[in-house]
């Protein structure tokens, strides 16, 4: 039997218990927990509850991520959403990239679980024309180049692979449909941060996360000095200020 992939150093999940507003909040394709640790711990040092799973597939080698798919990856954050459900009084879910289209479908088919949502540049569609061809592709080739990494800041590093790898791509591409058909289903409070300079994603799913949803409180901010991994970019202390500001303005103080 094949030994398992040993985890990255940096791309273990993050669990930290404080007060009764937990935050759950997820990576996105390709990444790892260390794209969302900086954020983890400034809130739990705020007092959060705080849990960034890591999930399957991610953070080992691309390999693996080729044996599963969104599914798995929706079941890891479910699976977390509960278990923060059963401690804590009020549960956001946050999101970057893929990690946003995760959280936006927890918000739609959990919406009394999901108390609000803050989203990173999250994909749920695309210009890219390339991607009609993955059904094809990922029989014939395992995977193409990454997309990782994308930081404006120097020597930043989001534990991320350097391929993409395709069968995993295709569930990702196949699962953003069902979330754009049912965004009307989203009345969490939403706070969302849009790079300037995105090289991953564009801006197609801003538009349609902003005339889809049904929250009567959403609020969207630019950002001016990062990239498509702002969480670990230059806007990192602006998204973690202002996320905590958000959060407890809504669920109150997490102490």
């Amino acid at each position: 039997m094949t030994a398992p992939t040993p985890v990255k150093p940096h791309a273990e999940p993050l669990i930290i218990d404080g007060g009764h507003v937990g935050v759950l909040l997820s990576h996105g394709f390709t990444g790892s927990p260390a794209s969302m640790k900086p954020w983890g711990q400034d809130l739990a040092d705020r007092g959060f509850t705080v849990r960034v799973p890591r999930l399957p597939g991610h953070g080992t080698h691309w390999r693996d991520l080729n044996r599963v798919g969104w599914d798995d990856w929706y079941a890891e954050l479910d699976a977390a959403l509960s278990d923060l459900r059963a401690s804590c009084d009020h549960v956001a879910v946050c999101g970057l990239s893929m990690g946003g289209a995760l959280a936006l479908r927890l918000g739609e088919l959990r919406p009394d679980d999901v108390d609000a949502l803050v989203l990173i540049n999250p994909a749920i569609a695309t210009k890219m024309w390339q991607l009609r061809f993955v059904p094809v592709l990922k029989h014939l080739i395992p995977s193409m180049a990454g997309v990782g990494n994308d930081i404006k800041k120097p020597g930043t590093d989001e534990v991320g692979y350097q391929r993409t790898p395709l069968r995993a791509l295709h569930t990702l591409v196949r699962a953003w449909p069902a979330i754009e058909a049912d965004l009307g289903r989203i009345t969490a409070p939403l706070l969302m941060f849009r790079s300037i300079d995105d090289h991953v994603v564009d801006d197609t799913s801003l538009g349609l996360i902003k005339h889809g949803v049904s929250s009567p409180v959403a609020e969207y901010i630019t950002l001016t000095d990062s990239y498509h991994v702002a969480t670990l970019d230059f806007d990192a202390q602006l998204i973690f200020d202002r996320s905590a500001d958000f959060l407890t303005q809504h669920l109150g103080s997490p102490r």
